[in-house]
């Protein structure tokens, strides 16, 4: 039975490890060509190794399962590069998960997070989404239509109980930066939504809460009571890339546990679900 993604080429950016290596092993079992991008070459290789141990390889005369790019998404030549050449190994583009993102453990609140750590968390965390979708958008053109999507994070629709204000401001540019794009490129097959993940057991959020501390206060407003997995958030971007949810444009898709299902309530006012003293 072919899968959901059958024929379809998918770039996917902060392909090492996290959500993005569980998509890119997700999406290829799914019979997408994944051209796996990150900063870190060595790692995204080992992306690569393990599609291939997956799916197995292609003949010598077909383009291969999955490609590694190293790339910095920071660095608009980058991308543009990242998009270039998979349109050349593949020769179009259906499928762009801006997945790659920082959350720099010196990102603190207003007073204390200094202003080099601000711009980097902006430039990667916004600038990025803005070249990838930029590029993409140009490739799908010409291939008649495509699905973004671009990870965002349930910090952007209530806020962080532990101050990381670079983060869930970049994080609330990506939602707004999609929903227009969602509208501007709507009539011309090219569908865009924003990933929310909540609280992940991912070495990005582990390392930020290095404490048990840490950890119990953005855990406590989980409903569910556990972190999500990287692989619940892949499942997730498969279906907002597949053929599926080919109605589905300018969403904030939460996937987060009911964090914020229990902070809004039907008159759209917020509401905290943790004990006193942890709000």
């Amino acid at each position: 039975m072919p899968g959901r993604l059958e024929g379809k080429v998918a770039i996917i950016t902060g392909a090492a490890s996290g959500i993005g290596l569980e998509a890119s092993l997700l999406f290829a079992q799914e019979g997408a060509h994944v051209v796996c991008a990150d900063i870190n070459q060595e790692a995204v290789i080992r992306t690569v190794a393990k599609i291939h141990e997956l799916v197995g390889t292609t003949a010598d005369d077909q383009p291969p399962r999955a490609i590694a790019v190293p790339c910095d998404v920071s660095r608009e030549e980058q991308v543009k590069a990242l998009v270039d050449q998979a349109e050349t190994v593949y020769g179009k583009l259906d499928i762009m998960f801006n997945n790659a993102g920082i959350m720099h453990p010196a990102d603190d609140n207003a007073l204390t997070t200094e202003e080099r750590i601000w711009d980097l968390t902006m430039s990667i965390n916004v600038k990025g989404v803005w070249f990838g979708c930029k590029y993409a958008i140009a490739a799908m053109r010409r291939n008649g239509g495509g699905a973004i999507v671009n990870t965002a994070s349930f910090v952007a629709l209530v806020g962080a109980a532990t101050p990381q204000l670079a983060y869930t401001a970049s994080k609330g540019a990506v939602l707004a930066m999609s929903r227009e794009l969602a509208m501007v490129h709507a009539r011309e097959n090219i569908r865009v939504n924003s990933l929310c993940p909540g609280p992940l057991r991912t070495p990005l959020l582990m390392d930020f809460l290095d404490t048990p501390e840490k950890k119990e206060r953005r855990l406590v407003h989980v409903p569910m009571g556990r972190f999500g997995e990287a692989i619940e958030q892949a499942r997730a971007a498969l279906f907002l890339v597949s053929d599926e949810a080919s109605y589905v444009t300018g969403t904030d898709f939460a996937v987060d546990g009911g964090l914020t299902g229990a902070y809004v309530t039907p008159e759209g006012e917020t509401r905290s679900v943790a004990p006193k003293g942890l709000a």
